[in-house]
């Protein structure tokens, strides 16, 4: 494993300055460790790409449903971002952290009525509508409120971002959007624009997850401004904002390769600065919605290592005391990450197990073919980049707690999700 990592001289493992073995001595494992400088330092650089390449005129919002937490949403404030909900409980904790509503973008293929309205009452800056049926309801329930919804109209322009097909969400077949090249896009858009009561500001699009190269992104620019220019030529209106989603690449292991975030942002405005001139149209408000880039690499799951059960001629497997029910990425995706052992950082990897986790499931596993040293029980092992998609899709599987997560920053700790408590698990059973 070539990613660098900072080791004590006691051989541990150093997470945002603390001592990884001692994390999970004081705070239990498994525990969810995040480098609150390496968060401040990612929303800091989309946000100065902004200022770089659009001279100003966007927004990054923070995804917060690769990782949601009052304390999430009170760090992107500070550092001038805005923030993505796709769901009423992540606008209502947003709300609750102190975020300004007006730079909330919510997203949802299916709101509800309640969601939607809490989202108008509480003044949300941009409602992401995913069908004409939306849109029609929307100016209905904002009418009703005597109001006016803000709407951005979401777009599937039909790209493969050539992702994992459970996490490709541009392509004409899927769940989201107004679909381009049937002509519904367009419907939508004459369709928010004679409604009362709606102000359609502009439109969006996502194209994937986990998207390693810029091209997809330069392609969905290139279409998504032609789209702009076509409504402009039909209805006479030039729309004023273009989100284009989140989608950016981590690495995860040796095999990812993710070109720099500044290079997506250089290469993504030129294309729709092009663009936008060869279609006698003014480059629009940009926003993006980057999540897993600003906190996968941030985090990382420490959990202690229990049994070990060795197969000759097969495998061995090493059982941590977490799984599937904190981590669920592995059994959806089989997605890869890096090993070690927090607490003896510098040995050399000298056998290849399988991490399996501690859930009734035979499928229950966090990696195969994972190099490690000779780790045994009472070892702590350390999976990186852990910060995305982690937390957030944990569960009560097997009424498993879910672990507290602890932000690390210059050498202190401090809990920002307290870990559940049996009594937890049961305080709404009857």
């Amino acid at each position: 494993m070539d990613r660098k990592i900072e080791v004590s001289q006691e051989g541990h493992l150093l997470l945002g300055g603390c001592d990884a073995v001692k994390l999970a001595k004081q705070y239990g494992t498994p525990l969810y460790v995040m480098d609150e400088t390496a968060v401040r330092e990612a929303m800091r650089a989309y946000r100065q790409s902004i200022e770089e390449f659009y001279g100003g005129r966007g927004l990054i919002c923070y995804a917060s449903k690769a990782f949601a937490c009052k304390e999430i949403y009170r760090i992107a404030d500070e550092e001038g971002l805005g923030a993505d909900v796709v769901s009423g409980g992540e606008l209502y904790t947003a709300l609750k952290a102190g975020f300004p509503a007006e730079k909330l973008v919510f997203h949802g293929n299916n709101k509800t009525d309640a969601e939607l309205k809490m989202a108008l009452e509480n003044g949300v800056g941009r409602i992401v509508a995913d069908s004409i049926e939306e849109v029609e309801g929307l100016s209905a329930l904002a009418a009703e409120l005597g109001c006016e919804a803000p709407i951005l109209l979401r777009v599937t322009p039909g790209i493969d971002a050539h992702t994992h097909e459970f996490i490709r969400t541009g392509q004409i077949d899927s769940k989201f959007g107004l679909t381009l090249e049937t002509g519904e896009a367009m419907e939508g858009v004459k369709k928010a624009l004679a409604l009362p009561s709606v102000r359609l500001l502009g439109l969006h699009c996502h194209i994937g997850s986990q998207i390693m190269d810029a091209a997809p992104f330069i392609h969905a620019g290139e279409v998504m401004m032609g789209f702009i220019a076509e409504i402009k030529a039909q209805t006479g209106v030039t729309l004023a904002e273009l989100n284009l989603g989140g989608g950016f690449g981590i690495r995860y292991h040796e095999g990812d390769d993710p070109i720099a975030y500044a290079a997506y942002m250089a290469e993504v405005s030129e294309a729709i600065r092009k663009t936008a001139d060869a279609k006698g149209i003014p480059t629009p408000f940009i926003l993006m919605e980057p999540g897993r880039s600003i906190v996968g690499e941030a985090g990382t799951t420490l959990y202690t290592v229990g049994r070990r059960k060795e197969i000759p001629g097969v495998r061995t497997y090493i059982s941590v005391d977490g799984g599937m029910s904190d981590n669920p990425r592995y059994i959806l995706y089989q997605a890869k990450y890096d090993f070690l052992l927090a607490n003896r950082a510098a040995d050399r990897a000298d056998e290849t197990v399988t991490v399996a986790g501690k859930c009734c499931e035979s499928g229950d596993l966090l990696g195969e073919g994972v190099s490690l040293p000779h780790a045994g029980p009472g070892d702590i092992l350390a999976v990186c980049c852990t910060g995305a998609y982690n937390y957030s899709m944990a569960s009560n599987y097997n009424r498993n707690p879910i672990p507290p997560v602890v932000m690390v920053r210059d050498g202190e700790s401090r809990v920002i999700v307290k870990g559940q408590r049996y009594e937890d698990l049961i305080q709404y059973d009857v």
